[in-house]
């Protein structure tokens, strides 16, 4: 009777789990793996007494598949730049008004904020899933919040400085990238769900939409969307870092974001919201 409640309990295990039952013959007797439960029946013989002895067990780690998608991801981070602008030459060339220096660029660091969403993102293993490929889609968006007044003009780009009694709480301009990222990630704990590792790779991405925003009191609002001479295409070097539940992330570009005048190289960091 024994026996055959526990065959019953097995069966019933099965069907509701819809796993898959892997039933081998070991030394020790008989091994039915149900999900992850495993069953051992002894055979006589190996005790001392003339009984059958059944264990069960729960199989332990964290089984990944050989590629696995992550979908949703959020990243929240600091948007930046690294200016090697020469001035002069670029006051020189007309791109920038006489009175607008280096100082005139300088950012509200709390305020220039770097957003990512990323439609989804896939892993496939390469090695024994310690090494793996990661790529995927989504959009970068950038918001870099100056202190001074300065105002992009167009048809043809031209920077200057606001004058008069024009002062505004609020002054950014916005770059979004449509983005296609390529990593290769080492999973150093691949059996956990929540490890440790990191990723390097570069990315690909696409100006979809540039403007510059001004605010200052009730109703004092101005919106330009120009692409303002910024490159269409950005390169940039990508890394991330994991480390249990918290994931840290950051981005450089290869080269300036501005066409032409602008020594501008942006980078961002920031933190990660994804299931891996």
């Amino acid at each position: 009777m024994k026996r055959i409640f526990i065959l019953l309990s097995g069966i019933c295990f099965a069907l509701t789990g819809l796993a898959q039952t892997d039933t081998t013959q070991t030394k020790e007797g008989d091994t039915i793996k149900i999900g992850n439960m495993v069953i051992i029946k002894k055979g006589k013989g190996q005790r001392s007494d003339s009984e059958d002895e059944v264990r069960v067990r729960r199989r332990r780690g964290h089984r990944s598949s050989n590629i696995s998608t992550n979908w949703g991801i959020v990243d929240l981070g600091f948007a930046n730049f690294k200016d090697e602008t020469n001035y002069a030459a670029a006051q020189a060339s007309g791109f920038l008004a006489p009175n607008v220096g280096e100082d005139q660029f300088d950012l509200r660091g709390g305020k220039s904020v770097n957003v990512n969403v990323w439609f989804f993102m896939q892993r496939l293993n390469v090695i024994k899933h310690v090494v793996n490929l990661k790529y995927g889609l989504g959009l970068e968006l950038n918001n870099y919040r100056f202190d001074d007044d300065i105002k992009f003009l167009k048809n043809p780009t031209r920077i200057i400085l606001m004058g008069g009694d024009s002062t505004y709480r609020k002054n950014k301009l916005a770059a979004d990238y449509l983005t296609v990222p390529f990593m290769l990630n080492f999973n150093f704990t691949p059996r956990r769900e929540e490890g440790f590792g990191l990723s390097v790779g570069v990315s690909a991405g696409y100006l979809y939409s540039a403007r510059q925003k001004f605010k200052g009191g009730p109703g004092d609002k101005f919106k330009e969307h120009d692409d303002f001479d910024l490159r269409r295409w950005k390169l940039s070097y990508i890394g991330e870092l994991q480390l249990g539940p918290v994931k840290l992330y950051g981005s450089c570009a290869h080269e300036s974001m501005f066409d032409k005048a602008l020594d501008m190289t942006p980078y961002a960091v920031g933190v990660r919201f994804s299931n891996w």
